[in-house]
């Protein structure tokens, strides 16, 4: 019973303070990205998108750009490692471009911990025990996360996103936290071997297993 309603209150109340005080506290670092961005990068300064979030419900998602909208003769955007400049490296290295996905907690589309949210396109392709990773509200940081980010493949995050869902109470959330400062002040796991950032999820992968992500 605690769980639950550590899930489903608690949690919600802790990530509308959190947010709230983060956002004030890192206000100036805010400005001071916003006109780096404007500086560097022009206009938009920031990077939305839809993603999947509680229940499998749709929202966009608010980060600050660190590309470029180079595009080829077709018109498509060019591949990721063309468009990803050194200023827009330094914001992903330090995580500095998730900042702005405080206000997304705030309002109630995602929480400080939980599951990454994916893009909206990908939600045709989960399994149903995939689908479970949106019994929770996304997070900035969680467990697979801190288990590997990037470094680590689309199923092994399903099956920890998985295990999270099974798991989370306070002291989980406070676990996954403390392990996410040393990550990021490491900038470990920012990018998959060999790619710019995160290769896409392909359908052909090997669905998710079940088995325990201890």
């Amino acid at each position: 019973m605690r769980g639950i309603t550590y899930k489903n209150v608690w949690k919600r109340l802790l990530d509308m303070m959190g947010s709230f005080s983060l956002l004030v506290i890192l206000s100036p670092l805010l400005l001071a990205a916003m006109a780096l961005v404007r500086l560097k990068l022009g206009s938009p300064i920031f990077f939305t998108q839809e993603r999947l979030g509680l229940n499998g419900q749709s929202f966009r998602i608010w980060k600050f750009r660190s590309m470029t909208n180079c595009v080829d003769e077709a018109g498509e955007f060019l591949p990721d490692e063309y468009r990803l400049t050194r200023f827009g490296k330094l914001l992903r290295d330090w995580s500095v471009d998730e900042l702005p996905q405080l206000w997304n907690v705030l309002i109630g589309d995602m929480s400080l911990i939980g599951p990454r949210p994916f893009i909206a396109e990908y939600g045709s392709r989960y399994t149903t025990e995939q689908m479970r990773r949106h019994e929770v509200r996304p997070g900035i940081s969680g467990w697979a996360q801190v288990m590997g980010r990037n470094s680590i493949g689309w199923n092994q995050k399903f099956i920890l996103d998985v295990w999270y869902v099974d798991h989370c109470s306070l002291m989980t959330d406070i676990r996954i936290l403390l392990r996410t400062i040393p990550i990021v002040l490491g900038r470990a796991g920012v990018t998959a071997e060999n790619h710019a950032t995160m290769p896409k999820w392909v359908e052909h992968e090997a669905p998710l297993e079940d088995r325990p992500a201890e």
